[in-house]
């Protein structure tokens, strides 16, 4: 959805475009069938007043509520989106759960920020940088996938809601890394273009449901080994989990044979399996991963570990492609 490219304000200024993704109207949808009305509203607003929304937790990303009883069949919103000076896009919608109704809107959302913050503030000077570096490294790669291959960019899911983080925290029973609780904010998986997903390799980032789903399985074979490791040596006992291992990247968006793991004791990346090898060490955060898809894509005669090329609007990396669509690859030189 766009806004009008040129709308007088009451303060003699020009509105500036809105744009809704594809993914976040769908997300509108599944909310409530007043929800898609909500945002349309919303856009209006935004076009006149660009800066209405409140700085939030991530940098680059202003947020702005909803109240619910406005609008029928549609709950308290939290909405995020990006300003720019010619264009506005929105980049999730989340609803708002009240602890009690008598709370406004506005009151519940900073009460959230302020928990959250306090619970994290491990170093609130180096969260912020981490916070900050994950923003620009995933906008770089958005903003990319925006421009070059829209099908992939509307595959993205919307950014999760602070309650649904903190529900999957609790039924893995481990604290989010600030770094990928930032970057679920910003999208909460990719559904994939023509079955593959946007990362080097053509992998995907995982719905927050799959990751629940693989650490289970991944600690329910570990448990397994556990029974047989009391018997073992010590040298000779099989790690195939570990608690702190969170999964975060698949082979694809319907292919969880394999992937990723951010280790949140250590920061870095390792490569997890569903037939229990060995795991792999990637010696790369959260952060020098994205960045370095985001170098891939901008600067591809560099890119050393794959090569980004596009199918129609999908991009498609050249270390996974499909032999039946081999001769529609276009590799992308910049």
């Amino acid at each position: 959805m766009k806004g009008p490219a040129f709308h007088p304000t009451s303060k003699g200024r020009q509105a500036v475009d809105v744009e809704l993704p594809p993914f976040v109207r769908d997300t509108a949808t599944r909310l409530g069938t007043g929800v898609p009305y909500a945002l349309k509203v919303l856009a209006g607003q935004l076009a006149d007043d660009p800066d209405m929304g409140r700085p939030s937790n991530l940098p680059g990303i202003l947020t702005v509520t909803v109240d619910g009883e406005l609008f029928e069949d549609c709950p308290a919103l939290a909405i995020g989106y990006i300003r720019e000076p010619d264009r506005i896009e929105i980049r999730y919608v989340n609803p708002i759960s009240f602890t009690e109704p008598a709370e406004s809107v506005e009151s519940v959302a900073d009460a959230q920020d302020r928990e959250q913050q306090e619970e994290r503030s491990g170093d609130p000077a180096t969260d912020a940088v981490t916070v900050r570096e994950v923003a620009h490294a995933w906008q770089r790669v958005t903003g990319w996938l925006r421009r070059n291959a829209p099908d992939s960019y509307a595959a993205l899911r919307a950014g999760a809601g602070p309650t649904a983080i903190a529900a999957l925290e609790g039924d893995l029973g481990i604290r989010i890394p600030v770094e990928l609780h930032a970057l679920w904010l910003l999208t909460a998986g990719d559904d994939g273009a023509g079955g593959r997903g946007c990362l080097p390799g053509n992998w995907a980032l995982m719905t927050l449901d799959a990751v629940t789903a693989t650490y289970r399985l991944k600690w329910d074979c570990q448990a397994h080994e556990d029974t047989f490791n009391v018997d073992r040596p010590e040298e000779e006992r099989i790690t195939v989990w570990k608690e702190t291992w969170i999964p975060v990247v698949a082979l694809g968006p319907a292919d969880g044979t394999s992937g990723l793991y951010l280790d949140a004791a250590t920061g870095y990346l390792g490569r997890w399996s569903r037939y229990n090898e060995a795991p792999g060490e990637e010696l790369d955060t959260l952060v020098t991963y994205l960045e370095e898809a985001a170098d891939m894509l901008e600067t591809p005669a560099l890119a050393t570990r794959d090569k980004p090329g596009l199918i129609g609007g999908a991009l498609v990396w050249g270390s996974s492609i499909d032999p039946a669509q081999e001769d529609r690859w276009e590799p992308w030189t910049g």
